[in-house]
């Protein structure tokens, strides 16, 4: 072989050898750029916006509170519409256990004979309320024990000298049958043990001014004298004078304390579990922020 020929040959492998390592390197500067991944794009799925009509019935003592929270919702989701209407928690019971609306109130706790009637009734406790007593502002009433308030409104005591008052006829104010706050005050007021233990609920005078709504009661107390009621804490004010149970003054702070007795549940009632627009209502009114609407007024269930 030439030297010429030789030397070429050299050059040539010399060449192969060369370009193979440069391409090896740039396959090597490459591969980083190769095996960066794509940006994955981060898909967000949001909630179905809220929307429809919902309409609730039942307790008058619920119905204000039921309002504020409607209000607040509806702002938070502008296509629903909540209409609430009143007629008493028995309203709210046959209303919900009949499908008439989507949620019942009731301002007591549920019979056994309704839910006999409506098996299938879910009962959902929003808070509870307290029951005052109250007289027209111009008494001097400064407590009253229980026992002397199932006296008085079932007649048996019937001047206000007889519990530490002036000499005056007491005018007996209460709300009508089938109220809610009639039911539950009945209950934790005019019931009680009998000498052989059996239960007992004294009725209420027939001499008592029915009225129709707790707003109406605290009327009839501020405007007539000698006039003694009974309402929801919620529909307290200075146009009336609660009285004191036992010297424990009607009051938020001691219904959670335990000291003040006179005290119910505010319920709301679906039939079967509460499903669609009606359960995102009631979850709004269980959540922190529900339920420091209800505070504002009543007494939270946290």
């Amino acid at each position: 072989m030439s030297r010429k020929y030789f030397g070429l040959l050299s050059m040539m492998l010399v060449s192969a050898l060369l370009l193979g390592a440069c391409s090896t390197a740039a396959v090597e500067e490459a591969a980083p750029v190769a095996e960066e991944a794509a940006p994955v794009e981060e898909v967000v799925v949001e909630e179905e916006a809220l929307s429809g009509q919902l309409q609730l019935a039942g307790s008058t003592t619920v119905q204000p509170l039921a309002e504020v929270l409607a209000e607040s919702f509806m702002e938070a989701n502008p296509d629903v519409v909540i209409e609430i209407q009143g007629g008493g928690s028995s309203v709210g019971v046959t209303s919900a256990g009949d499908g008439t609306v989507a949620i019942g109130s009731a301002s007591r706790a549920i019979k056994d004979s309704e839910m006999e009637t409506y098996p299938d009734l879910n009962v959902y406790t929003i808070a509870y309320d307290g029951i005052a007593v109250i007289v027209n502002p111009e008494l001097d009433i400064p407590t009253l024990s229980v026992e002397q308030v199932r006296a008085i409104f079932s007649g048996s005591i019937a001047n206000f000298s007889e519990v530490g008052g002036p000499d005056a006829e007491i005018v007996v104010v209460s709300r009508e049958e089938g109220s809610g706050t009639r039911a539950a005050f009945e209950e934790l007021v005019l019931t009680y043990k009998n000498a052989n233990g059996e239960s007992v609920t004294d009725p209420i005078t027939e001499n008592a001014l029915l009225q129709q709504s707790n707003g109406q009661i605290s009327t009839v107390v501020s405007t007539t004298p000698n006039t003694i009621g009974y309402l929801s804490f919620g529909y307290l004010s200075d146009a009336v004078k609660g009285v004191a149970i036992d010297t424990i003054a009607p009051t938020v702070e001691n219904v959670k304390n335990g000291t003040y007795s006179i005290f119910r549940p505010l319920n709301l009632l679906t039939n079967g579990e509460a499903q669609g627009l009606a359960k995102a209502f009631i979850d709004f009114i269980l959540s922190d922020a529900g339920q420091e609407i209800v505070a504002e007024d009543y007494i939270t269930v946290k």
